[in-house]
């Protein structure tokens, strides 16, 4: 049946096609100094949509993008959207066995690729025939072997609206999990999830009505990089998004001063460099109304800084997951200091609890797993039953997380459930390691990780990136600090020093591969070292 004639949607594709009618000559989207007006905006994506249909893209088929930070990423997403299409964003860093696998795991029929990646794209499309045709962003003039080029296929587009209606409920894009713990699954995010979980936030935080310039300096194939770009479009923002590649504090404090931006979110780190940058005390970042931070927690030190830095900002940390269509909790600026390491309370429409194995409520101040249920979550693991069936055990999903909350609901992250160490029967809290390792004065950043052990099945390792690479800290000198911090049996038994921690797109470290490179050479062969790092001291004494 036909929708009524005054039905308006609330998918990301006619969120867009109402700001096109309403403000058509307000900028939704700005990179490089190149704009894209909200008629402008719809009107390619109007395009874009019909050279998808035209080639086999219609409701309910995946089409794959790949493609650093674009002013194209976000047409793929609404063009997808308008067909009912579903997108699958791919992170631009993954070899070809790995993008094959994505590929053949969504079952894509599709693919937009950025030209400076076909290459990659290429060897991971030999091996699955399912994808029919590939459009080329940004390709030139160079020669194309069975690809396209993207401005070519919109040239010979119409541009009208191609009148699918698409149900609120129907899913809009499967996104990769970051993998930290081993081969990403495909969580599936429903036009509702995401409508939802832009409101949530919007009533949750309080956007103020004039932060209406948001700086994405995120990957937007990341959920994180993706719920900004929507927050902007749901209330007819201008979207500036910075290139993809190492993070430039000084260019970032450019940006955020000639853009007039309003919010913008960093990691801690880089929050730090960009507080360093000298002379930032004298420009005009006054349009600034929200800055925010995830991914790691923010020191006390830090904190003070940001607020000194920006006095006209409000500060907040938000904490999530793919699955759960990126935020779950929110720590507000007026609490980031007296609950310092806390993520926060649950966002709106975000129903959690704290459980134990058998799905029982842990007291309060204990550890247990968040598990989360709402509007927000995906529906599932895309073709992974069995996976999607774990997930949900008990009707909520679990998130992975052992957290405690404190006596004013307040959630504090210690450890992933599957990072947590077992030692001689004792549960060790990778997190709270870190927490003492990283306050020496010698360590810049540290990740622990459990490494397999004859006696006690497995031991504490710090992986260490000094502050000072002429003085690394010796595993003595980690011990004898921890000593007087940690349980004996929480001590870590050795150290590694290495240039810089493994992460993925959203900063967050990928300790599936520190326990891979270190588990044999250190936990049963300590004259084994392995290429990435060097031992310092490695000593084994015992606890």
């Amino acid at each position: 049946m036909n929708p009524p004639s005054a039905y308006s949607g609330m998918t990301i594709s006619d969120q867009l096609a109402r700001h096109a009618r309403s403000v058509p000559d307000a900028v939704a989207l700005r990179m490089d100094g190149v704009d894209r007006t909200y008629r402008e905006l719809d009107a390619r994506v109007n395009r874009l949509a019909h050279a998808l249909a035209a080639r086999g893209a219609g409701p309910g088929e995946r089409v794959v993008v790949m493609a650093s930070n674009t002013l194209e990423m976000p047409e793929v997403f609404f063009a997808c959207a308008r067909l009912g299409a579903i997108c699958v964003p791919v992170n631009f860093r993954l070899h070809a066995e790995e993008v094959a696998y994505q590929l053949a795991d969504s079952g894509a029929v599709l693919a937009v690729v950025e030209s400076g990646l076909a290459a990659t794209f290429a060897r991971a499309w030999k091996d699955v025939p399912t994808v029919r045709h590939c459009l080329v962003v940004g390709a030139g003039d160079e020669p194309l072997t069975d690809m396209e080029r993207y401005d070519d296929a919109l040239r010979d587009a119409p541009g009208t609206d191609p009148g699918v209606v698409v149900d609120l409920y129907a899913p809009a894009f499967i996104m990769y999990t970051s993998g930290t713990t081993g081969r990403p699954k495909g969580a599936v995010l429903t036009h509702y999830n995401l409508a939802v979980q832009t409101m949530s936030r919007f009533a949750h935080i309080g956007v103020p009505s004039d932060c209406r310039v948001w700086l994405i300096s995120t990957p937007l194939f990341h959920i994180g990089g993706l719920a900004a770009l929507l927050s902007s479009v749901m209330v007819g923002g201008r979207t500036v998004i910075a290139r993809s590649g190492r993070f430039d504090p000084v260019g970032t404090v450019d940006l955020l001063e000639r853009e007039r931006i309003g919010y913008v979110f960093l990691v801690p780190a880089q929050w730090q460099a960009v507080c360093d940058v000298p002379g930032i005390a004298d420009r005009d970042l006054s349009a600034l109304r929200l800055i925010s931070w995830g991914a790691a927690p923010a020191t006390k030190a830090l904190l003070h800084r940001m607020i000194e830095t920006f006095p006209g900002a409000r500060l907040l940390s938000v904490f999530g997951q793919t699955e759960s269509s990126a935020v779950s909790t929110v720590l507000l600026g007026e609490d980031a200091l007296r609950k310092i390491g806390s993520v926060g309370t649950p966002l709106v429409n975000v129903e959690v609890r704290i459980v134990d194995e058998q799905m029982d409520d842990v007291p309060r101040g204990e550890i247990g797993e968040i598990v989360y249920r709402g509007p927000t979550i995906m529906t599932g693991y895309w073709n992974k039953p069995a996976e999607t069936a774990a997930a949900f055990t008990g009707g909520w999903f679990h998130s992975g997380d052992l957290v405690r909350q404190d006596e004013d609901g307040y959630i504090y992250v210690v450890d992933r459930l599957k990072d947590m160490i077992i030692s001689g029967g004792e549960n060790i809290y990778s997190a709270e390691v870190e927490e003492a390792v990283a306050a020496h004065p010698k360590v810049a950043e540290v990740a622990v990780v459990g490494v397999p052990d004859e006696r006690w099945g497995e031991t504490p390792l710090a992986v260490v990136v000094p502050a000072h690479a002429a003085d690394s800290p010796t595993t003595e000198e980690i011990r004898q600090w921890c000593r007087t911090r940690l349980a004996a049996y929480k001590v870590p038994r050795r150290v590694a020093v290495v240039a810089e921690l493994p992460r993925n797109a959203s900063g967050k470290i990928r300790k599936h591969e520190l326990r891979e490179a270190y588990g044999q050479a250190y936990g049963q062969d300590a004259s084994a070292t392995p290429t990435n790092a060097r031992p310092a001291g490695d000593s084994a004494a015992g606890s």
